[in-house]
């Protein structure tokens, strides 16, 4: 299993509407999370600076198929159109990335 974390800056005039698609996300969504390994996703929103830091642990053996499993799915594209404009990418990620990803320096079990 490996633990993953991600930063994405938000709107501030999209926060509401960010936290009530998060409110009620669609089953087919989290239906293919699930099937592309990805357990105990969670995302957390800080305020003021409008900064979203997911979390996830991902139990598969080959991260990039899952992904593209994912974005493959026609369900979680249209989800991915309506959180999308809530949602600004972060300048120093990296090429090809839209939640920047981050290191892990520390964890205790």
């Amino acid at each position: 299993m490996q633990r993953m974390g991600m930063m994405i800056g938000i709107r501030p005039e999209k926060i509401a509407e960010y936290k009530a698609l998060h409110a009620d996300a669609w089953p087919a969504v989290l239906q293919r999370i699930e099937q592309a390994n990805i357990r105990n996703y969670t995302i957390f929103l800080r305020e003021p600076e409008n900064l979203l830091f997911g979390y996830w642990e991902y139990h598969g053996s080959d991260f990039a198929a899952d992904m593209a499993f994912i974005a493959a799915d026609p369900e979680t594209q249209r989800w991915w159109k309506l959180c999308g404009p809530c949602q600004v990418p972060l300048a120093s990620r990296a090429a090809g990335e839209h939640w920047a990803f981050m290191e892990q320096v520390f964890h205790t079990g």
